[in-house]
């Protein structure tokens, strides 16, 4: 469940940022390639759509660990692992990205994702809730 939770806090604190970002706050240089310093619609879009993407991010975790129980066992499992890929995935994306903002911030951002699911997609967060 510690995995499920750090999970969690960071994607809320990435919701926040893309919240920011569809609302036109000068931060585009952190995200979407760093072209923009205040996001076009449909990269604010985009940004809206991310909430969306991390709160079922979130909600897959919770059930993966056990504390929910919205999908099934083999959904959870199976989307857990996709969701590690996704991030594994974006560790490359955002290294290769011509912001050095975006570089500097996300890179790490997303390793801690990416090693967060992995422990989650393994069944590490159903072995904290038993003990």
């Amino acid at each position: 469940m510690p995995f499920a939770l750090a999970l969690t806090v960071v994607l809320a604190l990435l919701a926040m940022f893309q919240l920011a970002l569809s609302l036109g706050a000068p931060l585009g240089h952190f995200a979407w390639g760093g072209r923009h310093r205040v996001l076009p619609l449909k990269l604010r879009i985009g940004s809206a759509v991310s909430i969306l993407i991390y709160a079922l991010i979130a909600l897959i975790a919770w059930d993966r660990v056990g504390a929910i129980d919205v999908f099934g066992d083999a959904f959870a499992q199976i989307a857990m692992w996709m969701i590690f890929a996704y991030f594994a995935l974006g560790i490359l994306m955002n290294a290769i990205s011509r912001s050095k903002p975006e570089r500097y911030t996300m890179v790490p951002v997303t390793i801690v994702l990416t090693v967060l699911s992995f422990f989650i997609a393994m069944g590490f967060g159903e072995l904290a809730m038993a003990i």
